[in-house]
């Protein structure tokens, strides 16, 4: 049985490739001239595994160290307190978790519930006076997002989203190599990322935590990585579901192909798959050269290829990398590499006109600028 976190880092490793490229500290990659100082005081919010994935990332760490923990399972919270040396005083629930406030122990809190419970998850952190990194999708609908980043602003917080592949090096070089104008105007992008779901009775296929199914989950990637790589935002978009389970995939959709359209006149092809795996690439087609990464979207290795030969850029732990980097900018005020909540609203966007076009048989939806 596949689970989402076997599959993005079974996925993304393959046959060997550990043995030749293995992974190093994000922070000594991206940011090799960090001396030892101030840190970030982090807190999870929500302990599942993608929780469990950012804590043992964040043991590598230079500007980001993890302090506290937010959790609606007490049987979690021992095992947590014992593996990362969390004290007694930084312990909440979801009931208790107003009294951050006065934690000085905490400066920002990192939101990794079920997408369906970001929105008033965001809204209790925003109210406490302490930063935000959420997990995407940043909510169930743009207007969603729109009201927690209000939320976040009037409270004077930054609000950040969990793109961790806008701080690993490959997607930096393709974004670098297409501002610099190395592949002329981009043309065409196709991106797809999808995986076989196993357990039925998750909550990532019950909308009501979910909030969809593969274009909440694994469309995102699809959809950011269009946008990454033309460096445009659509203006219209179409958009079909595949559904070959009626009864697992009852709740949620289980494949969709969305196609995007971009003022310069440049389209995505782009697809997500809860039912298959092996699915996991962008493709960027421009007037004087490609670009191929793939695996694209996944834990890593991330492998890529431009017209002018491999990439061979290095190998890193991606959450490492994006929790200093996130430090970075709240510290030292280093540049946002699009990763603030207002990155989050325009996929936002996006998507509710990609459900909207599904349930239109298809219809051309044209899109609202964020």
């Amino acid at each position: 049985m596949h689970t989402r976190r076997d599959f993005l880092q079974k996925l993304s490793i393959g046959i060997g490739a550990a043995a030749f490229t293995p992974f190093a500290s994000g922070a000594s990659l991206l940011y090799p001239s960090l001396q030892p100082g101030k840190k970030l005081k982090v807190a999870l919010m929500g302990l599942g595994g993608y929780a469990t994935i950012v804590a043992e990332a964040m043991k590598d760490c230079k500007m980001a160290t993890l302090t506290g923990i937010i959790t609606g399972t007490p049987s979690k919270i021992d095992t947590w307190k014992t593996r990362y040396g969390i004290p007694d005083k930084n312990v909440y629930n979801y009931q208790t978790v107003e009294n951050i406030a006065k934690n000085p122990d905490i400066d920002l809190v990192y939101v990794t519930t079920p997408n369906s419970l970001h929105h008033r998850h965001v809204l209790q952190i925003a109210a406490t006076g302490k930063h935000i990194i959420c997990e995407k999708p940043l909510a169930d609908t743009a207007q969603q997002a729109r009201e927690m980043i209000a939320a976040c602003k009037n409270a004077g917080v930054k609000f950040y989203v969990g793109y961790r592949l806008h701080f690993e090096p490959h997607t930096r070089e393709l974004i670098r190599m297409r501002e610099a104008g190395t592949f002329g105007a981009v043309k065409y992008v196709d991106n797809f990322m999808g995986f076989k779901i196993g357990d039925p009775a998750q909550w990532r296929l019950k909308k009501a935590l979910a909030g969809g199914g593969a274009v909440m989950d694994v469309g995102v990637y699809s959809l950011n990585g269009a946008r990454y790589a033309t460096g445009e935002e659509p203006v219209w978009v179409t958009a079909q579901e595949i559904k070959t389970d009626p009864v697992k995939f009852a709740d949620v959709d289980e494949t969709v192909h969305f196609q995007l359209g971009f003022p310069s006149g440049a389209t995505a092809s782009c697809g997500c798959s809860y039912n298959f795996n092996y699915a996991e690439r962008l493709f960027l087609s421009g007037e004087k050269g490609f670009a191929e990464l793939k695996p694209a979207f996944g834990y890593g290795p991330i492998k890529g290829i431009t017209h002018l030969g491999p990439m061979n850029m290095p190998s890193i732990k991606h959450q490492t990398a994006q929790m200093d980097g996130i430090a970075d900018c709240i510290l030292n005020g280093a540049p946002d590499p699009n990763v603030t909540g207002h990155e989050g609203l325009k996929d936002m966007i996006v998507i509710d006109a990609i459900y909207e076009s599904i349930k239109k048989n298809g219809l051309k939806i044209h899109l609202p600028q964020a």
